[in-house]
């Protein structure tokens, strides 16, 4: 059992936030764009997106959100729009359940290995996610384990999804622990402005949507998590942590360490 945080040491690792879309698992080109493509052709509709299209409209965060937004730029007046984003957000989740349950989407390379290292070493685990608790919860369970979360705060649970920092804020109280002891990990900008509005320290593993966003607020920018045998590229180190080609608990315990309050 993780010790409690006492005073004093308010600096030391108490637990890491994870995102999850695009974060822990590359779900967003080959599973949500896959998903809400079945979705259109099942309803006869001609729309499909294609993977650059998409990735601007990740710019607006949740699956249903999203659709309004793309429904509005074809000129749909708000009321139709509403209904059939709603209709087909819900066909969309369902499609990227069954994919999941196939074993169609996978843990990002690296994200097991320190998801075991952190839990290994007693440091909690949590998710602040735009996606819905319906989905994240039983892909969660089968790539990591569901029960090694401690707390889970989905888009469906708070008021405003990120770029806002209800969901950071809502995990960190479910912990019970200040934003200094758990620093999050994010993949994109709109993510990081959301651990930070919420105080978090905040790594970035980037992935092919998010490549070219500006991080320069970040603490740490690696090209994905990378593994001890299979290192990645550090684009972003302002505090010196000196990461070894992989995100791992020191460097996450330096991130710690480097961001901690003074005064």
């Amino acid at each position: 059992m993780a010790e409690e945080a006492v005073p004093g040491e308010r600096d030391r690792l108490q637990a890491v936030v994870f995102d999850v879309d695009g974060t822990l698992v590359d779900s967003e080109r080959d599973g949500h764009r896959v998903a809400f493509n079945l979705a259109f052709e099942e309803a006869g509709m001609p729309d499909r997106w294609e993977v650059e299209r998409y990735g601007e409209l990740l710019a607006v965060s949740g699956g249903k959100r999203r659709l309004s937004h793309y429904f509005e730029q074809q000129g749909m007046a708000e009321e139709e729009r509403e209904e059939l984003s709603g209709r087909l957000h819900v066909r969309k989740t369902q499609i990227f359940m069954e994919m999941a349950k196939e074993g169609e989407i996978e843990a990002r390379p690296g994200a097991g290995e320190l998801v075991d290292e952190l839990a290994d070493a007693g440091v909690r685990l949590a998710v602040a996610t735009t996606g819905s608790r319906e989905w994240v919860d039983p892909l969660l369970d089968r790539l990591f384990g569901v029960k090694r979360f401690e707390a889970i705060v989905g888009g469906d649970e708070v008021p405003r999804r990120k770029p806002d920092p209800s969901a950071y804020r809502m995990a960190l109280e479910r912990l019970g622990l200040p934003a200094a002891a758990a620093p999050a990990i994010e993949d994109s900008v709109i993510g990081l402005e959301a651990a930070k509005a919420a105080g978090l320290a905040c790594a970035v593993v980037l992935n092919d949507y998010t490549r070219d966003q500006d991080f320069s607020a970040a603490d740490v920018v690696l090209d994905g998590f990378g593994l001890p045998n299979d290192p990645v590229a550090v684009i972003s180190d302002p505090h010196g942590l000196s990461p070894p080609g992989h995100l791992d608990l020191d460097t996450m315990r330096a991130l710690v360490a480097a961001t901690a309050p003074t005064g």
